[in-house]
């Protein structure tokens, strides 16, 4: 493996963080702080426990899962389709360096990125609500394998896009709704049976339902299936990432 060309580009975004860190650190955290105060103080308070949680602490594991969810994929697609926007991805095409160096470079810089953000809004809601985390280790799983799926899914994104506004078009029209409809604002057991089955399709609903398990030992679907669909979205996101580099997909032309 060149690692000095996987460190080089790694290095890059991640200096690329450091000078918007306003933008991709602390607007996130603000704004997951906001629905602290909202839904955990102000409405949370109006809101019996659920499964013995208070509603404060019950939704931490989801808006964390937000945030995850947005930022892995919003940092991957950026870091991947600004060097298509400026021409930059040719020079790089033609390195000495493979293309799965590339994609560990972009993604593990994005990950990275998700995970260090990830991490800061849950010590900042400490200060919010009460919480405890029984499995520690299973929730940094978690954490890690969800940044690490979305930056990818981010990446297949970047090099799908074709201008700015299709970055945004993904996350704000499908992942987001998808995020508030899976579950982390409350439990998929308040739905009627049949919402409930239908529920059982969105994706984040396993992601939210295995985070909020390593936090209160209670979850919506089984942690084994969360965590088994985590792992079977990671590898359908590589298949796409390894047809895109073999057939040459939007990086050719």
């Amino acid at each position: 493996m060149n690692g000095h060309a996987v460190w080089a580009i790694y290095r890059q975004e991640m200096a690329r963080t450091r000078r918007t860190l306003l933008q991709s650190i602390v607007s996130p955290v603000i704004s997951t702080s906001l629905y602290f105060v909202v839904f955990g103080a102000a409405i949370g308070s109006r809101i019996e426990e659920i499964d013995g949680i208070s509603y404060g602490a019950f939704i931490v594991p989801g808006l964390i899962m937000l945030s995850l969810l947005t930022q892995s994929i919003s940092n991957a697609a950026f870091g991947i389709y600004f060097p298509k926007f400026v021409g930059t991805i040719y020079e790089l095409l033609s390195a000495p360096i493979s293309y799965f160096e590339i994609v560990i470079a972009f993604v593990g810089a994005a990950a990275t990125k998700s995970i260090i953000l990830g991490l800061i809004i849950l010590a900042t809601a400490f200060l919010f609500v009460p919480m405890q985390i029984m499995h520690p280790a299973v929730m940094l799983l978690f954490l890690v394998l969800t940044a690490f799926t979305f930056s990818l899914f981010g990446f297949i994104i970047g090099i799908w896009a074709d201008g700015f506004e299709k970055l945004q078009l993904v996350p704000l029209l499908i992942v987001t709704p998808l995020t508030f409809l899976g579950g982390s604002f409350y439990s998929i057991d308040m739905l009627p049976p049949f919402w409930r089955t239908v529920t059982l399709f969105n994706p984040v609903v396993y992601l939210v339902s295995g985070f909020r398990w390593s936090f209160y030992g209670q979850s919506d679907v089984n942690v084994v299936v969360s965590l088994g669909m985590t792992l079977a979205f990671l590898a359908a996101c590589l298949a796409i990432v390894a047809w895109i580099f073999r057939t040459g997909y939007k990086l050719k032309t």
